[in-house]
């Protein structure tokens, strides 16, 4: 079913165990699990997926989408933990931030890096739900280089690559990380692909996963090159990220117009959500893109825990269809999708409706 389609894997996948998340003080177990791209890579082997390793890129990709004091922040923050002796006093096991550079502390002064590694751990972090481990960096720079390989693969002669990215990203942002996201694999491969064709029209994002895909919006905002569009549930509604993700927001400056978001009530279906795509797909065609960047989050889906819209696989599939037949090369990369029975299911669906929309044989 896929057997011309390329993925994107690395063993370092498993590397980020975040153990659970600190969500309004308590600490749960959390559903960001290794075991989900285990189960994705089951699917894809099973539907005859050709699997490629993710290769290591430069940091200057990284840099290209993010501020060098975050990377710096993200490769060191284990170790400074460690060495300041608080997994032994008082017995954390994963950096979890509980002072933030707030604006209304700062005052208008410059946020400063706090010499003490407990406070430094708010300084590039937005929530005390996505924590750091022994091997958060590992994972995430995997994840980072996953996303760049599928496009290489892609700017190679591609028409699709799939990028099986652990952990996810689009809720990264520029300069700070969160929502259990730390780089931003989408917009990293996004920035890719725009260099390598701003002279002959603009990238597009598209992102599918249940909650806004903030970091992407904001990292893009005010970019002409880079158009982001995103269907999720209403932040207004109650629904993470909660301050970002309202139709109005529509890109500033340069970007003015390249920003699109559709947010969706609780409860919308097959319907409703199909629809977003289809309006995200048409923008699509009238922007004069030339390459498509698909933030694949598959939490819409009506067993997943993360979310409150209820989409069927079948809806997947077709969704994916509709992506394809706008008939651009694409990078699919992996964002949400937390149901493990039914998540390897969903991506290849989707996979595969890309592979119809683009007309790839096999």
């Amino acid at each position: 079913m896929l057997s011309r389609v390329p993925y994107v894997w690395s063993d370092a996948n498993g590397a980020h165990d975040a153990a659970g998340e600190v969500w309004v003080g308590v600490r749960t177990e959390g559903t960001e699990l290794p075991l989900r791209t285990e189960r994705i890579r089951e699917a894809l082997r099973a539907a005859g997926a050709r699997e490629e390793p993710a290769r290591p890129h430069p940091d200057e990709r990284l840099l290209a989408v993010h501020d060098g004091a975050l990377l710096d922040h993200l490769r060191t923050a284990w170790q400074g933990w460690e060495d300041a002796g608080l997994t032994e006093d008082p017995g954390q096991d994963r950096v979890v931030p509980y002072l933030f550079p707030h604006p209304g502390l700062l005052d208008g002064l410059p946020a400063r890096l706090p010499t003490a590694a407990a406070a430094r751990a708010g300084r590039f972090a937005y929530d005390t739900m996505t924590l750091i481990g022994p091997g958060t960096w590992a994972g995430a720079r995997a994840a980072a280089d996953a996303a760049l390989t599928a496009a290489d693969l892609v700017l190679g002669g591609e028409r699709l690559a799939y990028a099986c990215c652990r952990p996810p990203g689009h809720h990264a942002t520029r300069s700070a990380f969160g929502g259990s996201c730390y780089l931003n694999n989408a917009a990293i491969a996004a920035a890719a692909l725009a260099d390598r064709s701003t002279s002959e029209g603009p990238v597009a994002v598209l992102d599918i996963d249940a909650h806004h895909g903030n970091g992407t919006q904001s990292i893009f905002y005010s970019d002409a090159d880079v158009l982001t569009g995103s269907l999720h549930v209403d932040p207004g509604a109650g629904w993470f990220p909660h301050y970002l993700g309202f139709a109005e927001e529509v890109g500033s400056g340069a970007g003015a117009g390249a920003n699109l978001n559709l947010p969706l009530a609780p409860g919308a279906g097959d319907e409703a959500w199909l629809q977003a795509v289809e309006d995200l797909c048409r923008w699509v065609e009238g922007s004069g893109a030339v390459a498509l960047v698909v933030a694949l989050g598959v939490d819409a889906a009506d067993a997943d825990p993360e979310s409150p819209l209820e989409v069927s696989i079948d809806a997947y599939r077709e969704a994916g269809e509709r992506l394809g037949s706008i008939g651009l090369p694409t990078v699919a990369v992996q964002e949400g999708g937390y149901e493990l029975e039914s998540l390897g299911e969903l991506v290849t669906a989707t996979l595969a409706g890309l592979a119809a929309g683009l007309r790839i044989g096999g």
